[in-house]
């Protein structure tokens, strides 16, 4: 059967960035940035590359809350480490995943690690949040520390280089986070001259952004670093092609389809579900997490 090349529907540069804390300069490329259905992931921050001066004290975020949902750091350059109100901690370095599942509940703060933070150079982040299906939402928090070490990899042919399977399946290798619902999620390092081939249903709603490099998308489309590739819902199959050595996080999710009601941190399905998760904050039932 003649390959059906999935098409392109938008290539989006980065939005106008924001701080989040004093740690975080972030592309908000969805919901905030471009109105695209991503479901079932809800926000996409990106700290594109740039350079933090040395300082004594780390910038960072302070506590905050979350339920409903799952956020998904993913580190290139930089260190941020992090703790969480159910006892969790650790660091993220360059090539880690953290992926916490707020549901019912939790506080959180992350910061750049301190050594990092003493010496100071380039730091570079995306953050995801994945929601969650309603029977889910109120589930007993959990976290999954993956380490860049111990990441499924797929080595390409040709020499082309690797595809590392955070979730979902990329041929015979099973990703190595556990996910609520189907989500092919992966980093793609190519060398110059590298290609790589991937196939995912027409229903999943897909992106990619090219983190380092530039990339060549079924031979028509050339991709530089920074912006994102959203995909329609034609066609399965996605050829990629490197121009230069480059990275790329690529995305691809079945839709959950259920209503989301959303007020800040909080990622429920009704406005009162909203409500409930504030007075359930106010009272301490997140836990206690210090400053």
């Amino acid at each position: 059967m003649p390959t059906t090349f999935k098409q392109i529907a938008a290539i989006l540069n980065p939005p106008a960035p924001h701080m989040v804390g004093d740690g975080f300069r972030v592309h908000n490329f969805f919901p905030s940035g471009y109105k695209i259905n991503m479901d079932p992931f809800y926000l996409l921050d990106y700290n594109a590359k740039i350079e933090f001066s040395a300082r004594k004290h780390p910038r960072g975020v302070g506590v905050h809350p979350h339920r409903g949902f799952e956020t998904v750091t993913i580190a290139y350059h930089g260190a941020v480490a992090h703790h969480d109100s159910a006892g969790n901690s650790g660091v993220i370095n360059p090539g880690d995943i953290q992926w916490m599942t707020a549901a019912s509940g939790i506080l959180h703060k992350e910061y750049h690690e301190e050594r990092y933070s003493q010496k100071g150079g380039p730091f570079q982040m995306v953050q995801l949040w994945v929601n969650l299906p309603a029977k889910y939402k109120m589930t007993a928090p959990k976290y999954q520390a993956i380490e860049h070490a111990n990441i499924a990899t797929f080595k390409l042919a040709e020499d082309s280089g690797v595809i590392e399977v955070i979730a979902g399946n990329y041929q015979s290798v099973k990703g190595s986070a556990f996910t609520y619902t189907p989500i092919e999620l992966y980093n793609i390092r190519l060398k110059a001259n590298g290609k790589a081939v991937l196939n995912t249903p027409e229903h999943y709603n897909t992106a990619m952004i090219v983190i380092e490099g530039s990339i060549t998308i079924n031979d028509t489309e050339k991709i530089d670093t920074n912006q994102m590739v959203h995909f329609n819902h034609t066609g399965t199959q996605i050829d990629i092609g490197s121009n230069e050595e480059a990275i790329v996080l690529f995305l691809s999710g079945a839709p959950i389809n259920e209503p989301i009601a959303q007020y800040g941190p909080f990622l429920m399905n009704k406005p009162e579900e909203l409500e409930q998760a504030i007075e359930d904050y106010n009272t301490g039932k997140f836990g206690y997490l210090e400053e």
